[in-house]
């Protein structure tokens, strides 16, 4: 094991995948990937273990429990054993929002956010998971707004390069369950022909409507981080201790119904990515960390980029991966250098000193940055 510090910095997210099930069948599920998904069924620890765990190795850390899966809601006794056990914390549910509506009310009220996910609009979502499946993902959201104690941030998988300006920009009208838009482009093959073009489009459009108005704020996460990243790049280096805003290298712990504890959701499947585990109550740094090998420090975004996904980094450049690296991750990174460049060319530091109080609050402080990778 590692000698070095294996939670850099005072906060802890701990990612507990209640089951690898799903209700879904999502066709570019990452835990796909290994054949992970639907590998662990149960939960193989119990909450003692799971206690003695984190007076082992989290004390005096600011802990935030990730509820995930395979869909976590399907495994809602440990849900309720670990908000009931651990008071003092926050909870965030990842979840397709498909049962949220089956949680008790007193759940809802603890969580401080919800990562819905969802694809768009209701044909990119009904095309990736299934008839009618967005359709009953806002109802359900609608249905229980008023007793989710935080925020609702709709999660999205930037795969289709169909995906326009409208289907995104409906997620946080007026009359949306959402509070929050965060988008990842999807780690695929699915940057060629025309479809970088038409994504940055899109682009243009929601930088375009963001600096559009100053006394309210677009809530489109990956806009405000960039934009308080450049205003203000000690904020990153507070919240990330300087690293990658992935949090992988960091403080993310994810804990499968095993207990095996790995830094990453999607490299699950690679045994030497392991770091620790609750049974065993063991916890080394992760294996996930900048390499001299990666890029980052010689590109022009990397000062409010701050190295952006860990894993596809890793497996671009230190694992080499070159189909990988030129079909998936250069692509992604150009992306988010148009992001950057176009967000300058509208001034973003006029932009905030008209903003409101308010607008600038949310601006710097938003709670969601936490739990997101906010570069995309």
């Amino acid at each position: 094991m590692s000698d070095s510090e294996p939670i850099v910095g005072g906060r802890v997210e701990l990612q507990l995948l209640t089951t690898l099930k799903c209700n879904l069948k999502c066709s570019y599920c990452s835990l796909g990937v290994g054949e992970v998904l639907g590998s662990q069924a149960d939960v193989e620890y119990d909450i003692e273990q799971l206690a003695a765990f984190v007076e082992t190795h989290l004390q005096g850390k600011e802990v935030y429990v990730t509820f995930y899966g395979g869909e976590p809601t399907l495994n809602m006794k440990l849900m309720l054993e670990v908000m009931e056990r651990f008071q003092r914390f926050r909870f965030q549910l990842q979840t397709n929002a498909t049962l949220i509506h089956r949680l008790p009310d007193a759940a809802l009220s603890r969580l401080s956010n919800v990562l819905a996910s969802i694809d768009g609009g209701a044909t990119t979502t009904d095309g990736y998971r299934g008839r009618g499946v967005y359709r009953r993902v806002i109802r359900n959201l609608q249905a229980v707004r008023g007793k989710i104690g935080g925020s609702i941030t709709a999660r999205v998988t930037w795969g289709n390069p169909d995906t326009g300006f409208e289907a995104l920009n409906q997620l946080v009208d007026a009359d949306s369950p959402f509070d929050y838009l965060y988008w990842q482009f999807v780690a695929s093959d699915l940057y060629g022909g025309d479809s970088m073009a038409r994504r940055k489009d899109v682009l243009v459009q929601l930088i375009d409507r963001f600096f559009s108005r100053s006394d309210v704020l677009y809530p489109v996460i990956p806009l405000m981080g960039i934009v308080r990243n450049k205003l203000f790049p000690n904020r990153a280096r507070e919240l990330c201790t300087g690293r990658t805003q992935c949090r992988v290298a960091t403080h993310l712990l994810n804990v499968m119904p095993s207990g095996q504890i790995f830094p990453c959701p999607d490299m699950l499947y690679l045994p030497d990515m392991q770091m620790g585990d609750v049974q065993g109550n063991w916890l080394r740094a992760s294996p996930l960390q900048a390499s001299p090998d990666m890029p980052c420090q010689v590109c022009e975004a990397f000062s409010w980029c701050r190295g952006n996904c860990m894993k596809n980094l890793h497996l671009a450049y230190v694992r080499q991966d070159e189909r990988y690296r030129s079909q998936v991750v250069e692509p992604i990174c150009e992306l988010i250098r148009f992001m950057g460049t176009e967000i300058d060319r509208r001034d973003p530091q006029a932009w905030f000193d008209r903003a409101t109080v308010p607008v600038r609050r949310q601006l710097l402080d938003c709670e969601v940055y936490e739990y997101v990778e906010i570069m995309p």
